[in-house]
Parts: C-alpha cells; sequence; structure tokens
C-alpha cells in the first residue's frame, strides 16, 4: 500500500471556503492554491458523497474526520519506476514530467494517472533530500519578510535613535519588489507595510507567503499554522489567503530571503553613510533607490523586473478594492473589579455582569469594540489621552451609577465620615494621580473596608499607611488583614488644616 501523504487540512478547507463562501471556480481554487483543478473536484466530490455541502456542515467536523472522508485509504497496485532516471532526464532542455509520464504509460497501462505520478516523484524528491527549483506563476504568490539589518533614525531634540525596521515584499514570478521603512515590526507597522506594497504593485497576490512573523502568523506550524485574526482580516479583504513557510525550511522563502539579500546590498548599503532624521526622509532615499533596482536588468535576462512585472504578472494580481482596508488589532483582555478592560494605558467599560471574564477587543484608529464568546458586548470611540476612562452608564451596575457624577471633594468628604487619616490618604491617592478619576477605585475601596473591620481599625491602618508612605488600597487592606493598625504609629500629624487651592501646605516648604 502506497504511504498516505501527509496534507495541511487548513489547505483543505480552504479549498471549500473558496468554492462555497467565494463561489470560485475549480480551476480558480487550484490556481490560488497550487494544486490541480481535478484535485479540486476530487475533494468536492467526496464532500457531497458525505453529505457535505454547505461551510456550516463543514465547519462542525473535527480535521480528523474531514482527513477519513477526503483522504480514505486505498489499495492500490504499486509499480515499480525509476524515479532515478526520471530525475535526470528533467535536467534535460524540454523535457517535462507530462512527456515521462505519458512514455511510463506506453510501458504500461495500468500506470497511476498523472496526479499520483507527481506525487510520488515530489515525495522520492523530499526523500532523496534533492531540490527541485520552485516555478512561482504570474500572480500567485507575494513573499515577505524583514530585511536583518536596520537603519538608525535620529531625533534631532531629543538625541535619540531609534531602528528602522525594513519591510520587503517579493512577488514569485517576476521578482518585483517593494521596500520601506517602519519603526516596528509590530501588527500595525506590519498590516500598514502590506497594504503600501499592494497599492505600489497595483493589486494583490492570491497567496501571501510570510516568514512566520509574530505580527501575521500566532502560531508556526508545519501542518497547521495558526494566522492573526487582523491577517486573516487583511488577506479576505484584499482576496488573498496566507500560506506561511514552513518553519526551519529556508527553501520556502528562498524568493524573499533573496530579495532581502540583494534589496541590503542595492538599497541599504548605498544609504549607510547617510543620516537620517524622520521616517518619511528614509523612506523617500528608499524609494528613489528601489526604482533604480526595479529597473535594473537581471545578469542572465534582457529585462528588468519591473518590464517582467509589466509584462506577465501586472494583469494577474488581483484587482484592489474601492475601500482601502481599515487597521484593526484584536487583543485578548480581561475586565477588571471596575467593569473596564485597558487597551494601550485607556479605560473603556464593559457590561457589569463579565467583570473577570476573558474578553477580546478589536481597535481600530477611531472605535474600540469589545467582544465576549463571538458578540460585541461595547463599543466605544478610541482615546488616545493616557489614563483616560470612558464609561458607559448602562454598563454599570444600579448602585455604582450614583458615583458618575462624583468629585474628588464629594469623595473626601465621604471618607471624612471615617476619620481624618482617612480623609488625608484618600485626598492624597487622588492628587498624586494624572487625573483624580484614576484614584477613584483605590479610594472607594478603602471606603469598603469600613463594613468588613470597622471605622476605627481603617482609620488606624489609613494612619500607618502614612506613616510609610503607602498610597493604595492593597497596603491598607494588608495591614488591615495582619492587624499592623492595632500598633501604635508616632509622630503622625493629623491633617486638619483648611483646604484651598491658593494655601500651599507645609508639603511645600520641606
Amino acid at each position: 500500500m502506497a504511504k498516505q501523504r501527509r496534507f495541511c487540512m487548513e489547505l483543505v478547507r480552504e479549498v471549500f471556503r473558496l468554492k462555497w463562501v467565494l463561489n470560485k471556480s475549480n480551476r480558480a481554487i487550484g490556481k490560488t492554491l497550487s494544486i490541480s483543478k481535478s484535485t479540486v473536484s476530487t475533494y468536492l466530490g467526496r464532500a457531497k458523497v458525505a453529505g457535505i455541502e454547505t461551510i456550516e456542515k463543514l465547519n462542525s467536523i473535527s480535521n480528523e474526520a474531514l482527513k477519513e472522508i477526503i483522504f480514505p485509504m486505498s489499495n492500490e497496485k504499486v509499480f515499480q519506476i525509476d524515479f532515478e532516471r526520471i530525475n535526470k532526464e528533467l535536467k534535460r532542455k524540454h523535457v517535462t514530467l507530462m512527456l515521462l509520464w505519458q512514455e511510463e504509460v506506453e510501458k504500461n497501462p495500468d500506470l497511476y494517472g498523472y496526479s499520483r505520478f507527481c506525487d510520488l516523484f515530489r515525495n522520492w524528491k523530499k526523500e532523496k533530500k534533492l531540490s527541485m527549483k520552485q516555478t512561482h506563476k504570474a500572480g500567485e504568490k507575494g513573499f515577505i519578510d524583514y530585511a536583518g539589518s536596520t537603519v538608525p533614525i535620529h531625533n534631532c531634540k531629543t538625541g535619540e535613535v531609534v531602528n528602522a525596521q525594513i519591510f520587503v515584499m517579493v512577488l514569485g514570478a517576476s521578482d518585483h519588489t517593494y521596500v520601506e521603512a517602519t519603526y516596528t515590526q509590530k501588527t500595525r507597522d506590519f498590516i500598514g507595510s502590506n497594504i503600501r506594497a499592494f497599492e505600489y504593485f497595483g493589486g494583490a497576490p492570491e497567496v501571501l507567503v510570510p516568514d512566520n512573523l509574530k505580527s501575521g502568523v500566532n502560531l508556526a506550524s508545519k501542518y497547521e499554522p495558526v494566522i492573526s485574526q487582523t491577517y486573516r482580516e487583511l488577506a479576505d479583504h484584499y482576496g488573498s489567503v496566507v500560506i506561511p513557510t514552513r518553519v526551519r525550511k529556508p527553501k520556502d522563502k528562498a524568493k524573499v530571503e533573496n530579495g532581502v539579500l540583494i534589496a541590503g546590498r542595492w538599497i541599504l548599503a548605498r544609504l549607510r553613510d547617510r543620516k537620517f532624521f524622520s521616517l518619511e526622509e528614509l523612506n523617500e532615499a528608499i524609494w528613489e533607490l528601489l526604482d533604480e533596482y526595479n529597473n535594473k536588468k537581471f545578469q542572465k535576462l534582457d529585462c528588468s523586473r519591473r518590464s517582467l512585472f509589466e509584462e506577465i504578472e501586472k494583469e494577474e494580481l488581483l484587482p484592489l478594492p474601492d475601500a482601502r482596508f481599515e487597521i484593526a488589532e484584536w487583543k485578548k483582555v480581561r475586565a477588571n473589579i471596575d467593569y473596564h478592560v485597558t487597551i494601550e494605558s485607556c479605560h473603556y467599560s464593559v457590561p457589569y455582569q463579565l467583570r473577570g471574564k476573558e474578553l477580546q477587543a478589536r481597535s481600530t484608529d477611531k472605535i474600540v469594540e469589545i467582544f465576549y464568546q463571538g458578540k460585541r458586548v461595547a463599543s466605544h470611540s478610541r482615546s488616545y489621552k493616557k489614563g483616560n476612562a470612558s464609561t458607559t452608564k448602562e454598563h454599570m451596575p444600579k448602585s455604582h451609577r450614583e458615583y458618575s457624577e462624583w468629585s474628588p471633594s464629594r469623595i473626601i468628604n465621604w471618607a471624612r465620615k471615617m476619620g481624618p487619616f482617612c480623609a488625608h490618604l484618600v485626598k492624597k491617592i487622588m492628587d498624586e494621580r494624572e487625573h483624580p478619576e484614576l484614584g477613584y477605585r483605590s479610594c472607594l475601596g478603602i471606603m469598603r473596608l469600613e463594613k468588613k473591620y470597622s471605622k476605627k481599625r481603617l482609620e488606624n491602618a489609613c494612619k500607618r499607611a502614612l506613616k510609610v508612605g503607602a498610597r493604595s488600597y492593597r497596603i491598607v487592606n494588608s495591614i488591615l488583614e495582619k492587624g499592623l493598625d492595632h500598633q501604635e504609629v508616632e509622630h503622625i500629624k493629623d491633617d486638619r488644616s483648611i483646604e484651598h487651592e491658593n494655601i500651599r501646605g507645609s508639603d511645600y516648604y520641606q
């Protein structure tokens, strides 16, 4: 029995998605995924026999069950083929695998079909660890990576130096190349570089082949890589699919590795003695040399990357959609005790029933959306002011809604009911925050400790906290839990001075 070929089930599922969701032809699917249209037809036929004809039914089936349906074990006859001779014959001019298969069929009419013959030959090459030159079809693949070298950008005001990252995308058939600099390799910069590369080429390749970058691939795997949600959304928007290179398989990314090497020598090496003071200035210099690089003739061909691109590849790229992709970053978050999630130092409310739950946040330049189990539960305008809190009253429990109209003075007056030291500590907490509201959570937590302990014990705990310079709920709670409030603390001033914005206070002169 022939050894069954191991296959990426995500690729198999992609066949059905392209057919049932995007309504593509078998030929178009085969071209996109680099498989024959007859293979696509076989997958669809076997799924139909098994009663799988919708994407919902497909999603309800595990990969193991789907594998048994699509790749059933068969008792095919084994033929002895001299693949050593086949490999040597292929090196001769004008000889193809199709021609060699036809010659083998003439010798043995019961031989495997051409597709199976090619599979066996590839397996033989793999076992022999022989390299077979990859032939890329026009418009099919775009290879993506970052150059190992960086370019320093100097801030003339602060003297700070930031090493800019160099993004490279190379089209498979023409070697037409796009290069740009970004501050980081993080998701927003990585996705933005992909978008600008598509716009530079005037279209998108059918398959995006990144080198397992963390910004695009959450989990690198030989058979079932996990693509980041933002990168999947980008690919869907432009009609592409993402198939990362295999881990520790440099031959899979030889095209972009060569592009990175040549671009580094042709572009970055020529900029090594220049000093740049902004990202825009650096990119202008890169793009000037990039045009020169793409217009330069190949060493062994009488054409350039650009002319070959214009001739064979430009029209084969997927057309750009009318609307540019809006970059949205996804992040796992957890709602705090105050039913707010934190995204880039800003706080956004969710329904209070979701406190402690793991949620997903989707952030664009203008909006932040929070999802729970795939359902949107909150939406806020995006804030960029560090520490800012965006709270929807409907998200609050009824007992908390009255606090939304509170002011720092109202909280201090409530704390005075516990005692002067409690009021003084609460005031200190709010004064030392960038905004008083950022201290509300801590202050309310301290005052609620009175329900568990007593006003007297809470006042003593606040007195000790002030003595040791503590300004947090956690410290006051710890003092009470350990019973340290029963120990006498000396030399603590009872701060009952008049509070006014024009009075500096004794601390000013220390």
